[in-house]
């Protein structure tokens, strides 16, 4: 279908674009942090290296279909924005997760995506081909959407949104309908599906939100001496995002973990600060 001749269709891509370039680029703060820190304080790189597949996957999807440009444009910015910090975090990460996230690069992002490639390359023609890397795509999502009703059921467990901050979660909605609206115009079934679970699961959320807006915030969990990892993720054929949460740790992890790390956490631990790893746009 030719989106010169369906303004709606280039109208609702560009929206698309625009919310989801805005959510690639939340994280930067956090990466500014590390950078004057010289350390990633504990957080994880799994996330970005996800995100970066999944914007792989897209990417790919999008030059078959030859004449998505705003499928194509997305995509290639989420696979810089999340290159950029992947070897950002590489850099200042301590040597086990350096040495875990490098494994992965090399083993998803690498090996994983060379195989799909060459794969859909010699065994697979015109519309098959298009169509095995739609549903890689959408599986990927479906995997990655687990992630929101880890951190719903924490909500209602805690009685506290604190770990699930209400932008977060209208923005991730708004996405979402965006990418839903592009697909169904389109008439593009992979890039409408995950969408489909992202409002759903947004809505979700703020009604949870709405539920629990007026209750006592939660920063720590007792009996809970560990890193706490969360991860939101919303994913839409255009984006995925994540956020990731820690608390505050007790002397004893913080100094553990940081045992192979040149720059030690403070004494009596620190507070790392809400880590938003976006977009992984279709």
């Amino acid at each position: 279908m030719n989106m010169a001749h369906h303004p709606w269709i280039f109208t609702f891509g560009i929206l698309g674009n625009i919310i989801s370039v805005v959510m690639f680029l939340a994280p930067l703060p956090t990466f500014f942090r590390v950078y004057r820190k010289k350390s990633t304080e504990g957080f994880q790189s799994i996330p970005y290296v996800v995100a970066l597949f999944s914007a792989m996957l897209w990417l790919y999807y999008a030059t078959l279909k030859s004449n998505d440009y705003l499928l194509l444009s997305i995509n290639s910015v989420g696979c810089l924005v999340e290159s950029i910090y992947i070897v950002v975090y590489i850099v200042y990460a301590p040597k086990k997760a350096r040495i875990l996230t490098l494994k992965l690069v090399l083993v998803m992002n690498l090996g994983g995506f060379s195989a799909i490639l060459l794969l859909t390359h010699f065994f697979a023609k015109g519309s098959s081909r298009l169509q095995i890397v739609g549903w890689f795509s959408v599986a990927l999502s479906a995997v990655v959407f687990a992630a929101p009703l880890s951190i719903m059921r924490r909500v209602i467990r805690t009685k506290s949104v604190e770990f699930m901050p209400f932008t977060l979660s209208i923005s991730l909605t708004l996405s979402a309908i965006m990418w839903l609206i592009y697909g169904v115009l389109l008439k593009d079934f992979y890039i409408a599906l995950p969408n489909i679970f992202g409002v759903v699961l947004g809505i979700i959320q703020m009604v949870l939100y709405g539920v629990y807006k007026d209750c006592k915030e939660v920063t720590e969990e007792q009996n809970l001496p560990e890193i706490i990892d969360e991860t939101l993720v919303m994913m839409s054929p255009i984006k995925t995002t994540f956020k990731v949460h820690a608390v505050s740790l007790p002397n004893e992890v913080g100094k553990q973990e940081n045992s192979d790390d040149d720059h030690p956490r403070k004494p009596n631990g620190d507070f790392i600060e809400s880590i938003q790893l976006n977009d992984i746009a279709v």
